[in-house]
């Protein structure tokens, strides 16, 4: 106990505790810091974001501003590259269906991951429409699609099987899950979805 070796043990302990108690704290609060600070981007932006589901009386400010048709056909942007148009529609709706579509058109039309005046790669659309909505069976079974074409199967199949129990009784999303199962040729799933859509 006069000892100064055994003074430091007990203070050596305590000091051990107080880093574990730190270093939980940190990993309980990751979820939710790499939501905000994910390589994709934070969410928060200046108008929205808003679910292309539920807050269509909003969609008409991007769509006639950014989403035109000639920007979903990817023939020209209205405010400069196509890829920016798109941007700014995916900014404000992150699980924007059809702006998805063309965001993934664009990439492979530009053979590029990140199309020219995009802020994002068009994977990093995905990842934030599904931080923003990850319920959402539309943007599950895109992202698979985008996964599938990139040949990372067993991703897009993890994907599928996120919108196989977000879809709950909804036989619209069994048959556009069964459809992606189909396209991927995994017959055994694709007909499962089948049957649960009739």
């Amino acid at each position: 106990m006069n000892d100064a070796g055994e003074r430091r043990q007990p203070a050596r302990g305590a000091m051990t505790r107080i880093a574990l108690g730190a270093a939980l704290l940190v990993a309980a609060a990751l979820p939710a810091m790499a939501q905000q600070f994910s390589l994709c981007g934070q969410l928060q932006n200046g108008y929205g974001p808003f679910d292309y589901r539920k807050d269509r009386d909003k969609l008409p400010i991007v769509d006639n501003s950014h989403f035109t048709p000639e920007v979903e056909m990817l023939m020209r942007g209205v405010s400069g590259y196509i890829g920016g148009d798109l941007d700014y529609a995916l900014r404000a709706f992150p699980n924007h269906h059809r702006a998805l579509v063309a965001m993934m058109r664009l990439g492979e039309r530009e053979k590029t991951s990140k199309p020219r005046g995009a802020n994002y790669t068009v994977e990093c659309y995905f990842d934030r429409a599904t931080r923003f909505v990850p319920n959402d069976t539309v943007v599950r079974s895109l992202y698979a699609t985008f996964l599938s074409k990139a040949g990372r199967r067993d991703d897009a199949l993890a994907q599928l099987e996120q919108a196989v129990q977000h879809a709950t009784d909804n036989p619209f999303a069994h048959y556009n899950i069964g459809l992606v199962y189909l396209e991927m040729k995994v017959y055994d799933k694709a007909l499962v979805q089948a049957h649960r859509a009739i």
